[in-house]
């Protein structure tokens, strides 16, 4: 034998173990052991494909149902510069409600309900927090997502409030909340919620509860509507929105005497189809509209109430109310731009100005027949 080379018989031997190895009778025995381990394999993947799918339909399904307006109709042409996202991917809206920043657990498996909710949206000063404590209280027991507008820059001194964590605070320097409601609250950010009440903070609400105030509302089928004003308020700037003792709520006033006369003929605000710029309360629908409605530079919104009927989804004599029952007390305090210089045209100037062009913009519209 060289040295360095097998000898023949560990080749003979290398040989018997290649056969072994081959054996066709091994490999189908070795296959056959497989078996039941892909199928294993196959079954848990379908198992978890089914699962995952399934969850994903489900999650549809809530969606459609907490978010009826979320989901893309068929019929609805899609955005060209939206055609690179599937449609079903596709959410044009969106709410303020917080989320959990860790927590997988959808709000419905803790119990919150997303159905029937409602939201407060109110410009604030530091100077009123107390009343806007008390306010904002009455209304966090009823579901209400509450959106607090900071016009004085001041939001640090909120914390302190049980609640202040638990709501949307948004800052911006001297604005109204005409302001602040035209590029925050949204109809597509809003869609959530059936009624938006868009309040000034100097509202008292010792005799006012929000859900028997809704209870009316729908029952009565008010698509705008505001708590009536109780006597001893300080500013009552038209009688429709004075409490009536004897009502639950009602649609019209009737005056006698003055130069303003308002009958059962009477058809136009402030006899009826009217709410005041204080405490109006808009359905999801009136509030689409009333939206739309507002002007991108309105600032103070004098002028607006006159025009809210336009919004009333109908019939203005009908569809727009004041409710006595649930009754607030106007306190007539100004804090929005006590710091800001002010020219010398008076308040009332400004009103008849800004209502003679509002005026004319309604009437360049009507003569074009948009109702």
């Amino acid at each position: 034998m060289i040295h360095g080379l097998p000898s023949m018989k560990s080749i003979k031997s290398l040989k018997s173990l290649v056969r072994k190895k081959t054996n066709p009778q091994e490999v189908s025995k070795s296959g056959w052991k497989m078996k039941p381990f892909l199928a294993l394999m196959c079954t848990a993947l379908l198992i978890f494909w089914y699962k995952t799918t399934n969850i994903q339909f489900e999650q549809t399904e809530i969606e459609e149902t907490d978010y009826p307006f979320d989901m893309a109709k068929e019929s609805e042409a899609v955005n060209d510069k939206l055609k690179g996202l599937p449609r079903g991917i596709i959410q044009s809206r969106s709410d303020l409600e917080l989320k959990p920043l860790w927590s997988r657990s959808s709000l419905r498996s803790k119990g919150v309900e997303m159905t029937n909710r409602n939201l407060l949206a109110i410009p604030v000063g530091i100077k009123q927090k107390g009343n806007v404590d008390a306010l904002v209280k009455k209304f966090l027991p009823a579901n209400f997502t509450i959106v607090l507008f900071h016009y004085d820059g001041n939001m640090d001194k909120w914390w302190d409030l049980e609640w202040s964590s638990k709501a949307i605070h948004i800052v911006a320097h001297n604005q109204t909340k005409w302001w602040f409601a035209k590029r925050f609250l949204h109809p597509d950010v809003v869609s959530i919620y059936d009624y938006i009440f868009l309040w000034d903070e100097d509202l008292g609400v010792e005799n006012f509860n929000p859900e028997r105030y809704l209870r009316i509302v729908k029952s009565v089928g008010l698509e705008i509507s505001q708590p009536a004003l109780d006597h001893n308020s300080t500013e009552i700037h038209h009688k429709i929105t004075l409490r009536s003792r004897t009502k639950k709520f009602h649609r019209r006033v009737y005056i006698n005497r003055g130069h303003r006369r308002c009958s059962n003929t009477s058809a136009d605000p402030p006899c009826t189809g009217f709410v005041e710029g204080m405490a109006p309360v808009f359905s999801k629908a009136a509030w689409f509209c009333t939206w739309n409605l507002i002007q991108n530079d309105l600032v103070h919104g004098w002028g607006m109430d006159m025009k809210l009927g336009y919004c009333a989804q109908g019939d203005r004599t009908k569809n727009v109310g004041i409710v006595d029952s649930e009754y607030i007390v106007h306190q007539g305090i100004q804090t929005l731009g006590e710091s800001v210089p002010e020219k010398k045209t008076t308040a009332r100037d400004v009103r008849a100005r800004v209502s003679f062009i509002d005026s004319k913009t309604f009437s360049i519209s009507n003569s074009f027949g948009f109702h």
